[in-house]
């Protein structure tokens, strides 16, 4: 059971680092661009939250945070609620600059 529970994180982690692939150009191209449709930005943040126990997937999921906070900071403050909810209720990650 152990080794099931070993494989399954590995597989986990695998599949992290492959979100955090796909969904880089994303986000940089939406940035680029200068995209201010808040649901398209929406839809990306909820489809990238599931991947942010990922350290680099949060600092990419904050980079559009912040992107979407410039037009729409009600938005922002919701998705940023979204992943304290789901991966730091505590509150200590998602302003903490090392991550």
């Amino acid at each position: 059971m152990i080794e099931e529970i070993k494989k399954l994180a590995e597989q986990l982690k695998a599949l992290s680092i492959q979100a955090y692939s796909e969904y880089e150009p994303i986000v940089n191209q939406l940035i680029s661009e200068n995209c201010q449709d808040s649901n398209k930005i929406g839809l990306t943040l909820d489809y990238m939250l599931e991947f942010c126990s990922n350290d680099k997937m949060l600092l990419l999921y904050r980079k559009l945070c912040r992107h979407l906070y410039s037009f729409d900071p009600e938005s922002a403050v919701f998705y940023v609620d979204a992943y304290r909810e789901r991966w730091d209720e505590e509150g200590t990650q998602f302003g903490n600059e090392k991550n």
